[in-house]
């Protein structure tokens, strides 16, 4: 039994499983590492620097969470000038549906990335588990490319955690996807509101 069937055994009215859900998840966001967000936020930045690429890729509601992240780096940041080039993969639904169906799901990223990623450029890949097929792939593609890779992971990490150059967990329990999920759209919104600022005191001297 994982915490949330737990907390949903103890609490069966809405209000106690709310008030519960949300101490868990605060429990779960108390244990993210500040130094792997350090390290990730360090990524983002140089790639600005270099003018490198930044590529998100994920399924799912994860796949919402790299368009979400694309979109406040590249734009909610509002470093015009000097821009964080973020894309997502998960965006193009004819390009992902032709890769499907003439090379297999396994390759959907993997194949994107052939076309588009150079050296030094920043693949981050968004899993729960860690285990998706079509992101070790593009992660595995990645290193080949000398790209620097990124996961953000939840439960046991999974294949990714180990294969990535930086990794930032959060440590949910296995198919606890809610507290997961919310612990990664935590981790945009965090990184997205520090480089906002970060941008708008460059602006300022």
């Amino acid at each position: 039994m994982n915490n949330l069937d737990q907390i949903f055994q103890e609490n069966k009215s809405i209000t106690n499983f709310s008030s519960a859900y949300l101490h868990y998840v605060g429990t779960v966001l108390s244990r993210i590492s500040v130094d792997e967000i350090a390290l990730f936020v360090e990524v983002l930045v140089a790639a600005r620097e270099k003018e490198a690429s930044i590529y998100f890729i994920g399924n799912g509601g994860s796949a919402s969470t790299a368009s979400h992240f694309a979109n406040d780096l590249a734009i909610g940041t509002k470093a015009w000038d000097k821009s964080f080039r973020a894309i997502s993969l998960c965006d193009n639904q004819s390009i992902i549906m032709a890769i499907g169906n003439d090379y297999g799901y396994d390759q959907v990223f993997s194949r994107q990335l052939e076309v588009l990623l150079r050296k030094d450029d920043v693949v981050v890949a968004i899993s729960a588990s860690g285990n998706s097929g079509n992101l070790i792939h593009a992660m595995e593609f990645a290193k080949k490319r000398e790209a620097i890779t990124v996961g953000l992971t939840s439960f046991d990490g999974g294949k990714l955690r180990k294969i990535v150059d930086v990794s930032v967990h959060v440590p949910a329990e296995k198919g606890e996807y809610g507290p997961a999920e919310d612990g990664h759209l935590v981790l945009d919104h965090l990184i997205g509101s520090y480089l906002k600022l970060r941008v708008k005191e460059e602006k300022s001297f």
